[in-house]
């Protein structure tokens, strides 16, 4: 029988399966990622497109943090602060960022105009609100990033009407050398309840893990949580806030922690067949008994 002939892949075929690579590369490895997919393709045009395409969507998923150029500090690169294609608000400095996606670095800053940026009323209460969350960031997270974004009702001038901020955290620990990267990634979508004199608050918190020494292992987990508070001052909403977030967050670190202490004890036997093909129990108090290469020798009729 003839072996059939390999179809070869269109541009369009070959962009899709590179741009899903980009975009699952998992955290501060998207750089590696695309260096082997270029040599793979052997086709720039190709790599271009999908790299174009795929390195926003990855930047602004893992809320990455760059450095602006001028002493300005950092940006985070997210979909709350995007104005327009590679411009990005930083609200601490009140700097619009112009980012290259593909390079992931930040090439130059311009001041944010005044119809980029919240009115004075909800900018105490989000300045308020940022304050808090760096002293929080600064304690909880080594290395991390936050901002706060106005996403709704930023012309609001005085009290009466309701508006919207989200709490950004990302923290990264990248080891590569060491064969390990992880991120923690967390959202906070605040909603400012103006009628009822009350905070709603829905957060959603990403943890991810790659392993990668002799293997390939990785961690990608999700978890969301809702609580509320009451409206008061600035600061003392912004203290309140604070105070959920670092509990909440406190808490599901908590769980995390304790999961994987019963990883070897609970689940990695859960994994296992109850009795093996001999119907006999495994003595997993005991196992210094049993000697691998005895058996195999003694099988194989080595020594003998």
């Amino acid at each position: 029988m003839a072996e059939e002939e390999e179809t070869e892949l269109s541009d369009d075929q070959k962009k899709g399966i590179a741009k899903w690579f980009l975009v699952n590369a998992p955290a501060g490895e998207i750089q590696y990622v695309s260096r082997d997919l270029k040599l793979v393709l052997n086709d720039d045009d190709v790599y271009n497109e999908a790299a174009s395409e795929a390195f926003p969507v990855y930047n602004k998923c893992h809320l990455i943090s760059l450095k602006m150029p001028g002493g300005f500090g950092d940006v985070l690169v997210t979909s709350y602060g995007e104005l327009q294609d590679n411009e990005y608000l930083d609200p601490k400095t009140a700097q619009v960022a112009i980012v290259d996606h593909v390079k992931q670095a930040c090439t130059k800053v311009r001041p944010a105009t005044d119809e980029e940026l919240p009115s004075a009323y909800v900018e105490e209460y989000r300045c308020a609100l940022e304050a808090e969350i760096l002293k929080y960031v600064a304690e909880a997270y080594p290395k991390g990033s936050c901002s706060v974004y106005c996403t709704n009702g930023k012309d609001v001038e005085e009290p009466g009407s309701d508006f919207d901020l989200v709490v950004v955290i990302a923290a990264a620990r990248l080891s590569p050398q060491n064969f390990c990267n992880g991120s923690w990634r967390t959202i906070w979508n605040i909603e400012f309840k103006d009628d009822i004199q009350k905070l709603e608050l829905n957060g959603k918190l990403q943890v991810g893990a790659h392993y990668f020494e002799e293997g390939n292992v990785q961690l990608d987990t999700k978890h969301e949580c809702r609580d509320s508070t009451m409206f008061q001052s600035p600061d003392d909403t912004a203290i309140s806030v604070a105070n959920l977030i670092r509990r909440h967050e406190t808490a599901y670190m908590a769980s995390l922690e304790e999961s994987y202490f019963k990883l070897s004890d609970n689940t990695f036997k859960d994994l296992r067949r109850k009795l093996p093909i001999t119907r006999t129990l495994f003595p997993w108090r005991s196992t210094r008994q049993f000697s691998l290469k005895r058996e195999i020798s003694e099988e194989l009729g080595i020594g003998k």
